[in-house]
């Protein structure tokens, strides 16, 4: 961690290779020395439903797969350490703050002799989840479980009570400071991108000449536009494709590339992640989508779209415009400030659906070709700059998060000694 933390003056063998070496007069124990097991059935009309997330435990989140085990969960209760035994919930755990209820498929201990304050930063270190879920079954490569009967042998620290105090401390000051850290960046990449689509709005429905004669749209949320520009609606400059819903057969490697939101992380898709043969294709009845087009989604996701530069078949939540007079890098940003067109017009079940006609009453606007051109290439410039901070920031939240991980692991496993330490108000 740097010469900013100190290690303590003696070391032990821990016995286990997770650990490594201890400090000297802390104890080694099995887990099941420090926990026992509750294992009381109760129904979430007695006991509210909890959801146990990476970040810790919660009440039940309106995202959260809803069961008909209503009456057959297990009892949480405050100061309890619940852990989500499958493998591909890797990190999903915490003391609970709350009494109440959560799947079978998590495992809850009652702390004994151990602080729940340090257990919350034990249990839910990187070191400890990998050795918790490296004892786990199943008959899936990738996802396992891991049982209690497991999880009891692991070798954990038990530090003196007031060590363990003084660590859980240490870390819910020093991590709340990394999380504030992380919020700023979070929220300067919220603003950046706000930027970006204010320069890209103000481009594409305003034009780059600040002392252009102006008119009204006769679209509220296009507002006014450069008098010499033509408002018109996308299927008077543009075919609207729509996919055939039956899903081919796809393959990983070889035939005509699949298109899916997936797909469309930037301006262009250069290649997909899967494919569909001839052979596939024609049984399914699927159309290919020629190049050059610009695809966006009908369900969901509204204001996302890409040019694709090879043909592609696209699935049954995407339609394209096929560009006929106009420019599909325009088109692809008329679209991308259109969100909330999209969101009017759809229909909705449980998500918004917007049918070929909606695609084709689109309202578009239509500066001349060479307006087109310097607008698509100022908002491609202007982008890159955005582009480039946001990266930078995603950049430094990784860092950030990283230092969390690893100040964390080294606090827990006396890899540092934070005994002398003292909060500040820096």
């Amino acid at each position: 961690m740097g010469s900013k933390y100190q290690a303590y003056p003696e070391y032990k063998d821990s016995g286990t290779e997770w650990l490594g070496k201890v400090p000297s007069h802390w104890e080694i124990k099995r887990l099941g020395s420090f926990f026992e097991e509750r294992r009381d059935k109760v129904s979430d009309k007695d006991y509210a439903p909890l959801s146990v997330t990476m970040h810790g435990i919660v009440p039940q989140l309106e995202t959260a797969a809803k069961t008909d085990a209503g009456d057959s969960r297990k009892l949480v209760l405050k100061n309890d350490f619940v852990i989500n035994s499958r493998s591909d919930r890797k990190g999903s755990s915490g003391v609970s703050s709350l009494n109440g209820s959560v799947s079978l498929i998590s495992t809850v201990l009652v702390p004994k002799n151990i602080q729940p304050t340090f257990v919350h930063h034990l249990l839910r270190s990187q070191p400890f989840q990998e050795e918790y879920y490296r004892f786990g079954k199943g008959i899936v490569a990738d996802l396992w479980s891991t049982n209690y009967s497991e999880m009891k042998n692991i070798l954990i620290p038990g530090p003196p009570k007031d060590e363990q105090l003084k660590i859980a401390n240490f870390l819910d000051r020093e991590t709340a400071k990394i999380d504030t850290l992380i919020e700023k960046q979070q929220q300067l990449i919220k603003l950046l991108k706000e930027k970006r689509q204010a320069v890209i709005s103000h481009a594409v429905t305003k034009g780059l000449n600040p002392n252009a004669k102006m008119r009204d749209s006769g679209v509220d949320w296009l507002g006014e536009v450069p008098e010499h520009w033509e408002v018109t609606r996308a299927k008077f400059v543009s075919d609207i494709f729509v996919p055939q819903r039956n899903k081919p057969e796809l393959n990983d490697s070889h035939g005509i590339a699949w298109a899916t939101m997936e797909d469309m992380k930037d301006i262009y898709i250069e290649r997909t992640r899967r494919y569909v043969e001839d052979k596939a294709a024609k049984i399914a009845g699927s159309k290919t989508l020629r190049a050059n087009s610009v695809i966006a989604s009908c369900v969901g996701n509204f204001g996302v779209a890409s040019i694709n530069k090879i043909d592609v078949i696209i699935n049954q939540q995407l339609q394209a415009f096929i560009p006929k007079v106009i420019k599909a890098e325009y088109l692809r940003e008329i679209i991308s400030i259109s969100k909330t067109y999209f969101e009017l017009i759809g229909t909705a079940a449980t998500l918004i659906y917007v049918n070929q006609q909606g695609f084709e009453n689109l309202p578009v606007l239509i500066p001349p070709t060479e307006e087109q051109e310097n607008i698509i290439s100022k908002v491609k410039l202007e982008c890159c700059k955005f582009d480039n901070l946001i990266q930078k920031a995603e950049k430094a939240i990784e860092l950030i998060q990283e230092r969390r991980i690893a100040l964390i692991s080294a606090a827990v496993i006396g890899k540092i000694d934070v005994r002398d330490w003292q909060p500040t108000n820096g």
